[in-house]
């Protein structure tokens, strides 16, 4: 059963978290609904408590009847005896709404980040959404359950306590009437303060986990050059400020509980005192039963006052989670595929009309300037030039990661800006400089995202990708586990993976980012003898930057600047002598 994107319809700017949270629970208001009245009647030994407290002591030292004794423990024991199943039925309807919120609102996350635009992704870290997903959708649920848990079991014991006073003993009830206000307003001038130190420590825990699967991924890098002193440096670095920023919130915690509780149980005392005092002279009819009524509840009711106060920090922490969240879901760089033309079929032409693209906040510099090219279906081009020509704006620009900012590309005469590019990518295949490999099997890895895909097929994908020779000779052939990032295969064997994904998905149009540059000579050869049947027929921009295996191209585009220079075969511009000419001698060289 598919999980809804309900989330995603959410506007979050602007909107009070308090409100989004309510917006996140509707679908289940009816249980939460229930689940209050449930928990009311579950909690209530913890009001009534005192009340038959005082009615048995009242018996006892007035000689009442003893009927009342045993009418009194009777009902508290019954009421006792179906606090367990209500409390498991509270559970299933409050804790069964929180899941499910949480799991949608990953959902929606998960969702939002694979539409938003590879821009987007490039400037925002991996670990800072990983965060998100994981950290800040737990702590809304903590909020949740904290704050019915707690918070309802303190409005509940401060309501029923305040009604049982007021047929009681009602001459008391404006000293708690006086107390409830005075919390609330230290918890209101508390509560911006905590709110802006809760958000600097969530930036901070962002910035750590940003830090960690840096500093994990960089590993081999450190250890090859002896960098694990730098390394651990900079991290203490990060850890010294997340300290710095948790201590200050902890802090500011640790004094406004602090406050709350001296406040509160200064009062109790002195409202214990005067009961007694009342009780001693006879006033309005005060019984011992109503002194000790009173000294439990001055105590129920300062634990359920100050519970309440120490929430605050935990709602805080849960609304800055729920704005994290929301910066996210709200993200407007989503890439636009709504209402546009779908694609059903694809020959694979090409063609750039005066195309040119500048990237955000490259102070207007263009990465590809008036590039015109027609690329016939089944053609091989391959891109060339120093670093920084273009060629990978280029490659992003057919795949669909970034659209012109100049000029119109075309895919079989058609303007891309006007397609559904999730109908097109079905027909492309990328196979980039760096293999792309999850934890899973060598044939979960061929065969993803085409779950049709039987054992015939895959073996015939690897083996035109010449990677049957190795797969075979796995403990376990194609469903042994290739590790995290592949990293129980070699870098030529990965690439070799690879080559057999996009073989599989018989794409018309391939392209190939610097696909043999990390590999070493018998590797590049056999990716190469891969490439050769993988290009056949389809239509493919290749980039490299050695030129030899680039010669068998089609055509061969050098770039400088983000402009074209010359085009030709590879003997015909060695014959010019211009630009391509100089980077082949200073290859050769």
């Amino acid at each position: 059963m598919a999980l809804p994107e309900r989330p995603l319809d959410h506007h979050y700017r602007g909107e009070h978290p308090v409100r989004t949270l309510a917006y996140l629970l509707r679908s289940d208001r009816r249980r939460l609904t229930f689940a209050v009245l449930v928990f009311t009647v579950k909690h209530s030994p913890i009001w009534l408590l005192p009340l038959i407290t005082a009615s048995i002591v009242d018996t006892v030292v007035q000689h009442r009847p003893l009927s009342r004794l045993w009418t009194s423990t009777g009902f508290i024991l019954i009421v006792l005896a179906v606090n367990y199943p209500l409390h498991l039925l509270y559970v299933r309807l409050l804790y069964g709404s929180v899941r499910r919120m949480g799991t949608s609102l990953r959902s929606a996350l998960c969702t939002r980040m694979q539409q938003l635009s590879i821009g987007y992704h490039s400037r925002v870290s991996a670990g800072v959404l990983q965060a998100k997903v994981v950290r800040d959708v737990e702590t809304v649920e903590q909020m949740v359950q904290q704050t019915a848990e707690t918070g309802l079991g303190a409005i509940t014991v401060l309501l029923g306590g305040l009604v049982v006073i007021a047929v009681r003993t009602p001459e008391f009830v404006p000293v708690f009437l006086v107390v409830v206000p005075a919390v609330t307003l230290v918890v209101a001038r508390l509560r911006a303060r905590l709110r802006v130190h809760n958000e600097d420590f969530r930036h901070e825990v962002e910035t750590l986990s940003t830090r960690v699967t840096e500093m994990t991924r960089l590993i081999p890098v450190t250890r090859a050059h002896g960098l694990e002193g730098k390394a651990l440096r900079r991290m203490d670095g990060t850890l010294r400020r997340l300290l710095t920023s948790g201590m200050r919130l902890d802090l500011l915690n640790g004094r406004f509980g602090s406050i709350a509780w001296v406040v509160l149980n200064a009062v109790g005392v002195l409202v214990l005192a005067g009961a007694a005092l009342a009780s001693y002279h006879g006033l309005w009819g005060v019984t011992p039963g109503d002194v000790v009524m009173l000294s439990a509840f001055l105590t129920t009711l300062t634990n359920s006052t100050t519970t309440l106060a120490s929430l605050a920090p935990v709602i805080t922490r849960g609304l800055e989670s729920v704005r994290s969240v929301g910066e996210v879901l709200q993200a407007p760089e989503l890439e636009d595929n709504e209402n546009k033309a779908e694609l059903t079929s694809l020959r694979g032409e090409l063609t750039f009309d005066a195309v040119g693209h500048s990237y955000d906040g490259d102070s207007g510099r263009a990465a590809v300037r008036d590039f015109s090219l027609s690329v016939a279906p089944g053609e091989t081009v391959a891109l060339v030039g120093p670093s920084g020509a273009g060629k990978s704006t280029v490659l992003s620009l057919v795949i669909g990661f970034i659209r012109p900012t100049a000029g119109r590309l075309l895919l079989d005469g058609q303007d891309m800006g006007t397609l559904d590019l999730r109908t097109y990518r079905r027909f492309v295949s990328v196979v980039p400089q760096e293999p792309i490999l999850f934890d899973g099997t060598v044939r979960e890895n061929v065969a993803y995202g085409m779950d049709e895909a039987d054992d015939d097929t895959v073996r015939a994908a690897l083996r035109d990708a010449n990677a049957l020779e190795f797969v075979d000779r796995l403990p376990h052939g194609a469903d042994t586990l290739v590790g995290e990032h592949g990293a129980r295969l070699s870098g030529g064997q990965k690439q070799r993976i690879v080559i057999a994904r996009a073989l599989i998905r018989d794409p018309r149009v391939l392209i190939l980012d610097e696909a043999t540059s990390a590999l070493d000579t018998h590797s590049e050869a056999l990716v190469q003898q891969a490439l050769v049947r993988l290009l056949r027929g389809r239509t493919t921009l290749v980039v490299a930057h050695r030129l030899s295996t680039v010669r068998g191209a089609d055509r061969i585009v050098v770039l400088e600047e983000g402009r074209i220079r010359e085009t030709g075969t590879h003997d015909e511009l060695l014959r010019r002598g211009g630009a391509y000419t100089a980077l082949h001698g200073g290859q050769v060289a």
